[in-house]
């Protein structure tokens, strides 16, 4: 556990997975009018399996004010992460980075994705990947600035659309990378 201020990051518990499933709705409910019904069904679908599945290798939690208000997922391969043992992708991909409209702006995002990356170099990764689409052009805003680098080689086809890649290298000049807190 770490405390950054007011907020705190933990591990989550299994007792957490409701009001995980709950943030992460929460948060990704702004994309319901970019998607067609039945996409959105799906998706909704996919994210309430990803608070549970065992292919999940860590949950991370953020608290502010001890309440909970953001998560994030890791997995350990694009085989785990989505079934895409052929994307190539051997080292954690983090995923629903979510964060409640509520609580947003005080830096939580920024505070889970350090954790990710924290966790993925304890796991001794040299990269952390993560998916996005132009519909999460804020989130592409923060991973541009964190130091993340389009991977346009590891892109996921779906349908029309184009999920795009990108790559944090953990061992580089990315000095925010390896501060504490």
């Amino acid at each position: 556990m770490r405390v950054l201020g007011r907020i705190v990051i933990r591990e989550a518990e299994k007792t957490d997975a409701e009001i995980i499933q709950s943030i992460i709705l929460n948060a990704y409910s702004q994309y319901e009018q970019h998607l067609p019904q039945d996409r959105w069904v799906q998706y909704q679908e996919d994210m309430k399996h990803a608070v549970t599945s065992e292919k999940v290798k860590a949950r991370i939690v953020a608290e502010l004010e001890g309440e909970p208000v953001g998560s994030v997922f890791l997995y350990d391969s694009s085989e785990a992460a989505y079934g895409l043992p052929e994307l190539g992708i051997h080292s954690p991909i983090m995923r629903l980075l979510a964060v409640s409209t509520q609580a947003r702006g005080h830096g939580i995002a920024t505070a889970l994705i350090r954790a990710s990356v924290n966790l993925s170099l304890q796991w001794g990764a040299e990269t952390l990947h993560l998916h996005t689409n132009d519909m999460m052009s804020s989130a592409i805003k923060l991973y541009e600035r964190l130091g993340f680098q389009r991977a346009y080689d590891k892109d996921i086809i779906k349908g029309d659309s184009i999920v795009k890649s990108y790559r944090l290298p953990l061992r580089s000049e990315y000095s925010w990378v390896t501060a504490s807190y």
